[in-house]
Parts: C-alpha cells; structure tokens; sequence
C-alpha cells in the first residue's frame, strides 16, 4: 500500500514528530511504500495566491478556484503544488499528523488543503464530489494529539463531541473528496502525560498502524442517498455524526 503522510508541528522535539517517527517506522516494517510531508521543514507555502498558476484564465480577477480546474486540465500548477498533487493521487492512504489547534489543523495544513486538493482534481464538474470524488478509491485518517482530556469531547462533554468537531474534516474536506474515513487516533492530553502515558500513546498508535490496511471506513452517505432537494430521501436513516432527521411540515 501507498501512503502519504503530510505533517505540521514547527518543533522537531515534540510528542507529533514521535508519533510520525513510529509511523515510518511501523508502516515500512509492515512493507507499505511511504512519502513524507514534512511541511514546516519544506516552508510550505500556505497562501493561495496568482502565483500557483503558470497561466492565468482570468488574468485581470483572481477566481481561484476556476484557475485551479484549468491548472488540473493543463498540468498548470506550480511546481511545488504540482509535486503535491502527484503524491496525493499516487497514495492509497492519506494520514494528516497534527496538533490540534482551535479545533482545527494548523495553518501550514490548511494552506496545503487551499492549494492541493484542486478543483478539477479533487472535487468540480460533472458531480466529482462524495462518493464520486477525484479521491475515491482511496482512504484517509486524521492523527493528532490534543491539551484535552477525552472526556471533555465526549456527547455531553465541555467541547462537544469528538465526531462533531472533527466534522469539517471527516466529512467537509475527505468526504467531499471521495476519500473513505478511517476512525482518527487521538494523542489526549499530552502536555499533562507522564513519559509512561506518552509511550502507551506510541505504542498504541503502532499497534493501529500495524493493521491499518485491514481497518472498515466510518459510515457515510452516498449521493444516490439525497434528493433532488438536496435532503435525504425518505426511508434512509441518518449514519453520520454530522446528518439527522429533520422534522418537515407540509406547505400548503
């Protein structure tokens, strides 16, 4: 298996790079093929800008969006995002190492996610979204660690629920890219972990890694599922933390 995984921690000391360090370590030791992100050491580039196109369809207004599906249909990237995007479609399993920063990725990351997961290459035209994605076929994981206890992203926890929070990734940036979602791993609360809880995390995360090609996707919906009204249809039971039931009247 292929797998490619882009990193983002600015410390080289730090409990992320121990978890990265045991991943390429495990993963190679189970014989998968694996590419590194390292996007502080590269000085990855977060910012969309006119510059990420070697030719420009809109050369007076700046559509970002619409220069990235002519860039996907003329190989018209830049080359640092170009590199990236070859890397992404030669994975099989994506895995995105973090800390957890304002219930999100770190800047760098999400500056990797603006500029690589391209329109016309990951999600545009035609219905390439969800289960019909640019991604599909393929597998994703979020590992990261936390300042949290896990009980406080529990349902009745004081952030909210793991699954709810994690939502705009799980569903918004993989889902939406066609990519099936692997149940993330969670580093909880490192900064108030003893060096024995830091070890159990590393070697918990090993043992995941270990047979991660054999993990079943979280639940999700395919487009078939929605109407025309863009809602589910009737008779399909919501399955995902971010879909539910809504109660509809009749208009008359």
């Amino acid at each position: 298996m292929k797998i490619l995984i882009v990193y983002a921690h600015p410390e080289p000391r730090s409990f992320n790079r121990a978890l990265l360090d045991t991943s390429l370590r495990v993963l190679k030791e189970e014989g998968h093929e694996v590419e590194l992100s390292d996007l502080y050491a590269m000085g990855f580039n977060p910012v969309a800008n006119a510059a990420d196109f070697t030719e420009r369809r809109f050369p007076h207004q700046l559509q970002y969006d619409r220069e990235q599906k002519q860039a996907s249909q003329r190989q018209g990237f830049s080359d640092d995002i170009q590199a990236e995007i070859h890397k992404l479609l030669r994975c099989d399993l994506l895995i995105l190492q973090f800390p957890l920063w304002w219930f999100s990725v770190p800047a760098i990351m999400k500056g990797w996610i603006d500029r690589v997961f391209a329109n016309g290459t990951v999600y545009g035209a035609g219905g390439k979204r969800f289960d019909q994605g640019g991604l599909k076929g393929r597998r994703a994981m979020l590992s990261f660690t936390t300042g949290c206890f896990p009980e406080m992203m529990e349902s009745d926890g004081l952030l909210g629920q793991r699954d709810v929070i994690l939502w705009h990734l799980h569903h918004g940036t993989f889902g939406y890219s066609g990519l099936q979602v692997l149940q993330p791993f969670v580093g909880w609360s490192i900064q108030y972990s003893d060096e024995a809880q830091r070890h159990a995390h590393l070697e918990a995360y090993a043992a995941r890694l270990r047979g991660i090609a054999h993990e079943d996707s979280m639940p999700a919906h395919t487009l078939a599922e929605f109407g025309p009204d863009w809602r589910l249809k009737p008779g399909i039971e919501p399955r995902t933390a971010g879909h539910r039931r809504a109660d509809r009247q009749e208009t008359r």
